[in-house]
């Protein structure tokens, strides 16, 4: 069972087959020319730090898929994917591993 951690709160949280949990980055509240965007306005973030990975998508072997991401992977993911999720005061996603469109490289 991964373990999701935020500044305050901690929760439990085990995604199942091929899913995974992501914080969505904050949406821009000022855009590049300055101007002071609304809540209503932002878009929906579709960058995000995976919290906890399930164990991989049920093949027809019987066996387990590997995952390709892991937690703390940043990633970028469909502006439409997935659900969401509150629990307390965070949002968060959980979209399926075939939903991730790239895993950002920091190094």
């Amino acid at each position: 069972m991964a373990t999701a951690t935020k500044s305050k709160a901690k929760i439990k949280f085990r995604p199942m087959d091929d899913r995974v949990l992501v914080e969505p980055s904050e949406a821009d509240e000022v855009t590049t020319g300055g101007i002071i965007l609304p809540d209503t306005a932002r878009e929906k973030p579709q960058r995000g730090t995976i919290l906890a990975v399930g164990p991989g998508k049920l093949l027809d072997s019987g066996k387990r898929g590997e995952m390709g991401v892991r937690i703390g992977d940043e990633v970028f993911y469909g502006k439409y994917s997935g659900t969401e999720i509150e629990y307390g005061p965070s949002k968060y996603v959980v979209i399926r591993e075939s939903d991730i469109l790239a895993v950002v490289d920091n190094g």
